[in-house]
């Protein structure tokens, strides 16, 4: 008796291991959750990418429904993503701020030069210190925040028309509905 239990305990935590793992290869990796969701989001205090005074806090997006987009010129879906956040800031829905994190100056403006600057204003995050504060795992990423200044939601991965269509549309509007 205790000779096939030997062998059939392995090959149950095997088998747990194998369904786990194949559970996890049909989920959305862009729906990570957030622990920050529901949170103020952190506070942070960093120069504009365009170098001009003052420099950007979240004080800058208090009292309105805010996108901020954590960017970088380094970032292949951040190219991808940049046209869908021209037309989005060209419909003035809501303020778009960018944190240009872990990037070479020059090479952002760049970017902004040849392909559009969608944002309301950009910090520049060089050493990533802010990105860390915010729980951000990579390029691109966005956070909605309330009135408040309150995260309510992340979107891993690039903005697409259909993700703004039909999911932060709608809790855009919904937030800009509340007190």
């Amino acid at each position: 008796m205790w000779h096939n239990l030997k062998f059939a305990l392995p090959a149950l935590v095997l088998m747990a291991l194998i369904a786990l793992f194949a559970r996890g290869l049909f989920l959305n990796p862009t729906l990570v959750v957030s622990p920050f969701i529901g949170k103020p989001a952190p506070a942070f205090s960093l120069p504009r990418l365009d170098a001009k005074d003052p420099l950007l806090t979240q004080a800058e997006w208090q009292g309105r429904v805010a996108l901020v987009n954590f960017w970088g010129s380094w970032c292949v879906a951040c190219h991808n993503e940049h046209p869908v956040l021209m037309q989005f800031a060209a419909e003035h829905v809501v303020p778009l701020y960018g944190l240009d994190y872990k990037d070479e100056r020059p090479a952002a403006e760049d970017m902004l030069a040849k392909q559009g600057d969608p944002y309301t204003a950009i910090a520049f995050d060089a050493a990533g210190d802010t990105a860390i504060d915010w729980g951000v795992y990579g390029a691109p990423e966005t956070f909605l925040l309330d009135k408040h200044g309150v995260i309510r939601h992340k979107y891993i991965g690039p903005l697409t028309v259909e993700i703004i269509r039909d999911d932060l549309l709608p809790r855009i509007r919904s937030l800009e509905s509340e007190r």
